[in-house]
């Protein structure tokens, strides 16, 4: 009995086999693939503003949410690191989930990740508003108050933030080459800053590691475990967009092999560098009683470590880490939204799926994410609450996607369906696979996104309206999440038949 050799992926192919022409440019190496997901990520942004969350409703022991979330976020990365190797297709998640679940499926996905990351993009963009004024008091253009909540403070954030969006458009309109440089030196300077940040922590500590076994005030009064599973949703928030690696895949070399290692690297790496930034900040906390760290988090621990001069550059360094974190998620965003586009699933597609051929990028795409990222910060001027409260459940539309892939994955393999396409890479090595422990990882995926989808959606007053003064946000999350079911069925009742494609011999996976 003869066998064939499998089939060799190589970059001409990737796209032809799925019925695409390349037009990205594909020039993106290793660490810039990585720079992708760990800046969509940004310990150093998510942590300073979120640390306060975790810790003011469980004390030190929230530490323990932390490595909870990331076994269980690394269960999808691993099923997301197999599904890159073969589908290395821009749009990740769009493309992932109508090819496990059909057209419908993909298109929700799709649609629920273009909402939600740009709402992430805003959210991340008003974050200089934190840092800025802080390093010089000229950044305060509007007003005197840098509170977020005020009046003032909130019409400089959507200056700042605005500001910041614009020159992301305009880097990711000048060519991903320029994006890729500047993400990979924003990367650099974020990595040297978390170092920098953990190794002051432990070197100025006041307590043991064991103070992460300490369950503070909140553990004096009963329903402690209530108070712990509210603490997780810090780190359900931050460890999100790892996967931007599969957006960027037309535009990496040998993205078969590549986008699964980063995507597995760009998760572990946050999940460390954030695991030692929260158990430094809790050993080096000046007090874990006087209410400070709840309420100033991270920056009140550095103030009460560092100088004046030191203090500025690590505010500074977290500035950076804001403005890469924000073009990351633009980025993807607009990869998003170029491949529904070419696939005729948006309004206006064909200008949409047009990419320049200078600079091999898709403009329009960039343009449109920038305008309505700037048009949701406008909301914070108008009610603070409001878009604290849209950030929050935008979280909630990305767990939502991620299910839109890994429950249609794990009924296409409880099925014994085959992987179609090469099944090795462009240099001929074997590409990334869980073999036996196929089924088990996506189980766990799975259960893990529907139980963080319902603690991230649970109508907690604490979370959506902690100042009690508009009840109905409390239910924020399932009537948001409803509202963008209902335009989206909407639009698609309407949208045109998709693009028919070639459909690839099955080869069946190795194990």
């Amino acid at each position: 009995m003869t066998t064939t050799a499998p089939p060799v992926s190589t970059e001409a192919g990737d796209l032809a086999e799925f019925g695409y022409e390349q037009q990205l440019h594909r020039s993106l190496g290793k660490f810039a693939s990585f720079a992708a997901g760990f800046s969509f990520v940004s310990i150093l942004t998510t942590i300073f503003q979120l640390f306060g969350l975790g810790f003011g409703f469980a004390g030190p022991a929230f530490f323990w949410t932390w490595p909870l979330v990331f076994l269980g976020q690394f269960m999808v990365a691993l099923c997301f690191a197999e599904l890159a190797a073969r589908y290395p297709i821009s749009g990740a998640i769009y493309q992932w989930s109508r090819r496990m679940g059909g057209e419908i499926v993909g298109w929700f996905a799709g649609w629920f990740m273009i909402v939600a990351q740009i709402v992430t993009a805003s959210a991340a963009a008003i974050a200089l508003q934190v840092v800025l004024p802080s390093i010089w008091s000229g950044f305060q253009i509007i007003g005197e108050d840098t509170a977020l909540t005020s009046s003032s403070g909130a019409a400089n954030a959507v200056l700042l933030g605005s500001i910041l969006l614009t020159l992301t458009t305009i880097i990711n309109c000048i060519g991903v080459n320029w994006m890729s440089r500047i993400n990979n030196i924003g990367v650099t300077c974020e990595i040297i800053g978390v170092i920098a940040v953990i190794g002051m922590f432990f070197t100025h500590a006041q307590r043991g590691p064991d103070v992460v076994f300490d369950a503070g005030a909140a553990g004096t009064q009963p329903g402690y475990i209530w108070a712990w599973i509210v603490s997780g949703l810090m780190a359900a928030y931050v460890m999100v967009g790892f996967g931007s690696a599969g957006e960027l895949a037309e535009e990496t070399r040998n993205p078969r092999r590549v986008a699964p290692r980063t995507i597995r690297l760009a998760l572990s790496v946050s999940a460390l560098g954030g695991g030692l930034m929260i158990v430094g900040a809790l050993m080096a906390a000046p007090s874990l009683t006087d209410g400070r760290l709840a309420a100033e988090g991270l920056p009140y621990v550095l103030t009460s470590i560092l100088s004046s001069p030191w203090g500025t550059l690590l505010l500074v360094d977290v500035a950076i880490a804001v403005f890469v974190c924000t073009l990351a998620i633009q980025t993807a965003a607009s990869r998003l939204m170029f491949s529904m586009a070419r696939d005729g699933r948006l309004p206006a597609s064909k200008v949409l799926a047009k990419v320049d051929v200078r600079t091999g990028t898709p403009i329009a795409p960039s343009i449109v994410i920038g305008v309505l990222c700037i048009a949701v910060l406008a909301v914070n001027v108008g009610n603070s609450a409001i878009f604290t409260t849209l950030s929050s459940v935008c979280i909630v539309l990305i767990y939502l996607a991620y299910l839109m892939v890994t429950v249609p994955l794990l009924v296409r393999r409880l099925k014994g369906f085959p992987y179609s396409g090469p099944q090795v890479d462009a240099d001929g090595r074997k590409l990334f696979s869980l073999g036996v422990f196929a089924i088990p990882v996506n189980i766990a995926a799975v259960a893990y996104g529907v139980a963080m989808v319902i603690n991230l959606s649970w109508p907690r007053a604490e979370i959506f309206n902690p100042t009690g003064e508009y009840p109905l946000l409390q239910w924020a999350a399932p009537l948001t999440v409803a509202a963008v079911v209902l335009v989206g069925l909407a639009y698609h009742a309407t949208v045109r038949r998709p693009r028919v494609e070639p459909v690839p011999t099955p080869v069946t996976i190795g194990a």
